[in-house]
């Protein structure tokens, strides 16, 4: 079954609608490619036949499975560096010293993929500040794919995932070699909880973060979506907290203020 431009128009349809991902129309061999695999184990013999499927079929399960197949999970242990060295110099300092009466942090890694961001968060913590052994630090990590948050929730991961980005001293502190997997250490796993979540959907969290870290995903959302976004992060941050984007990402909207620190932008509420 030929997959036609009506097609087409109803997946990138699909897929912004229920992720927010607004994908070009000169990138229609995305779908070809990203979905071989979903219809061919449905036993399908074209990307046509999924199309109709999901037209005609009313199928939450298979459009969730269509979504997330188009989601892309690019991450990595410590991705850029850079802002989590902006973090071990700056930010959690200056939060840890807010928060003495307190004894208590709490972060966001929002679009966590497989969870990297999270773990490289929180063995910084561990690392960088011994001292804090003793309060309640969680960090919640989100994202839409399930899978994702499945493999997060497991803390395993492949060599070539431990070696992109990974310090070594990291990897033999925080890590258990269990065959060709590394697992995450439990004591490290214990202050990091993963949830699915969409954020084209989230409610502002009624417990407000110490930082969020919603990094290389807002450049795949149109202007309003990422608007629309940014307002319910900051309803979700508290008023001396600090939001991370991505390098190539902005918060250009009332209610941001940008802060440069050594060539890295980070945000604070106003």
């Amino acid at each position: 079954m030929l997959c036609s431009e009506v097609d087409l128009a109803f997946l990138r349809q699909l897929i912004q609608s229920r992720s927010g991902n607004a994908l070009d129309p000169l990138r229609n061999n995305l779908f070809e490619a990203r979905l071989r695999s979903l219809w061919q184990s449905l036993g399908m013999s074209s990307l046509g036949e999924l199309v109709h499927q999901l037209r005609f079929a009313s199928d939450p399960l298979l459009e969730q499975s269509v979504v997330e197949a188009m989601t892309i999970n690019e991450t990595s242990f410590f991705r850029d560096h850079a802002p989590f060295d902006l973090l071990r110099e700056e930010l959690l300092p200056r939060l840890i010293r807010a928060r003495r009466a307190e004894r208590r942090l709490l972060f966001w890694s929002a679009a966590c993929s497989s969870g990297q961001e999270a773990y490289s968060l929180a063995m910084l913590l561990r690392d960088g500040f011994p001292h804090l052994a003793d309060w309640k630090i969680e960090i919640l990590g989100t994202d839409l794919h399930a899978t994702m948050i499945q493999r997060a929730r497991r803390g395993r991961y492949q060599r070539f995932e431990v070696n992109r980005g990974l310090p070594a001293r990291y990897l033999l502190r925080y890590f258990r070699r269990d065959g060709e997997e590394w697992e995450v250490d439990p004591a490290l796993r214990a202050i990091c909880r993963f949830e699915q979540k969409n954020l084209l959907h989230f409610a502002p969290f009624l417990t407000k973060f110490d930082g969020i870290l919603l990094r290389n995903v807002l450049f795949y959302f149109s202007s309003a979506t990422q608007q629309s976004i940014l307002s319910r992060v900051h309803a979700s941050l508290r008023s001396d907290g600090f939001l991370l984007l991505g390098p190539s990402e902005c918060a250009h909207q009332p209610g941001w203020r940008p802060v440069l620190h050594r060539n890295v932008c980070y945000y604070i509420p106003e």
